[in-house]
């Protein structure tokens, strides 16, 4: 004959209350001193994060430097993307405020290259309704020159409109719509 269910019962509420204390236990040998300081997460996290070196900056990290491409960029229509989109991360330029590398430039087909990241006819940067985007090779065909154009022909890297916008001032020439 087996056990009663009573007996059963009892084993089942003994069980329950050895796990549920073993949980208890576990928790408070490897729950970490600084948990529930800030929060629920573990307070240290914090120091920890600031130990880790800083890779990338802000725009206005390399603007102090470089004054000239800030002027431009600032005023162009790419102002709201990150220098380090294109020239690589701050911190293998910059340690502290010392100059510890050269970021290489793009030139020729890598500067295509580079602004087909996102001005690509599979790969648009946004959708139409939120920013007019320009799409490659359709913007080289309706502008009718050859597809083997690189982008900095026409336009400046920092400033796409700026040699546009100045060869109208001088021609004199206005665009449909």
């Amino acid at each position: 004959m087996g056990l009663s269910y009573r007996m059963r019962l009892v084993i089942v509420c003994i069980s329950i209350f050895v796990m549920v204390g073993l949980g208890f236990l576990f928790k408070r040998l490897l729950r970490p001193d600084s948990f529930g300081v800030y929060g629920p997460y573990r307070a240290d996290a914090i120091n920890e994060a600031l130990e880790v070196p800083i890779r990338h900056g802000t725009n206005d990290s390399c603007f102090k430097c470089h004054p000239f491409e800030a002027k431009i960029h600032k005023a162009g229509l790419h102002k709201t993307i990150s220098c380090e989109f294109c020239h690589g991360t701050y911190a293998d330029h910059v340690e502290g405020d010392k100059k510890t590398g050269t970021l290489p430039v793009k030139t020729g087909d890598q500067i295509t290259t580079l602004c087909l990241r996102c001005h690509n006819t599979e790969i648009k940067a946004r959708s139409e309704a939120v920013i007019k985007t320009v799409a490659m090779p359709d913007h080289l065909r309706d502008q009718q020159v050859k597809l083997t154009h690189t982008c900095n022909q026409c336009h400046h890297v920092h400033a796409p409109l700026k040699y546009i916008n100045r060869a109208k001032q001088i021609t004199g020439l206005m665009e449909k719509g």
